[in-house]
């Protein structure tokens, strides 16, 4: 097989440039299910393991991957970054986010991770601050990465269609790691 360059390719190559290059497109007026079928199916390609997802949140869902899987995750989502570079206390957790079209997660932060974020798919903003003050929204572009330092304050924001975020969560603490409860919320449009 000839590859767009002229280059000869086997159909494993080929496969694998296309499993890269694959784009993934939502409507806005996809249901949840769909678009966590369509994200699962994309994650199965990848050959990342999911070992839980959680599609029931008020603004969406998210999958997470198996952190044996770290690296992985992150050559493919984070292009040119080693997990060396991201580790803080050793651990790190990949995690897929999916927000839905015009719905805001909590304004928020956390004692004991930071985050690196980047848009993979569709639309998304954020809104940071070192402050309990919300900052400008921030429409971000596809391959965007977005830091967020342990304490910081974000919030993840749906524009006009669904928006995938590749999420790797930064330990802090390895003894004492962060998980879904370590979010204090400053602001929540859903009461939480």
């Amino acid at each position: 097989m000839v590859n767009r360059y002229g280059c000869i390719q086997t159909i494993g190559e080929s496969l694998n440039y296309l499993i890269k290059e694959m784009d993934i497109v939502f409507n806005q007026s996809d249901s949840k299910q769909k678009t966590c079928s369509t994200v699962q199916a994309y994650l199965d390609v990848l050959g990342m393991r999911v070992v839980s997802k959680d599609f029931e949140r008020p603004w969406g869902g998210f999958f997470v991957i198996d952190e044996t899987q770290a690296q992985e995750f992150a050559t493919q989502f984070f292009p040119g970054i080693q997990t060396d570079q991201l580790k803080i206390s050793g651990k790190l957790s990949p995690k897929i986010l999916m927000v839905q079209p015009d719905t805001r997660l909590s304004w928020q932060y956390h004692h004991r991770r930071a985050e690196i974020w980047r848009l993979i798919a569709g639309e998304a903003g954020v809104i940071t601050s070192e402050t309990d003050a919300e900052g400008e929204l921030k429409k971000l572009r596809v391959g965007e990465i977005i830091k967020l330092d342990c304490g910081q304050r974000h919030r993840l924001v749906g524009l006009g269609g669904w928006g995938m975020i590749a999420e790797i969560w930064q330990h802090t603490d390895a003894a004492f790691p962060s998980d879904e409860n370590d979010i204090v919320r400053v602001q929540d449009d859903f009461g939480r």
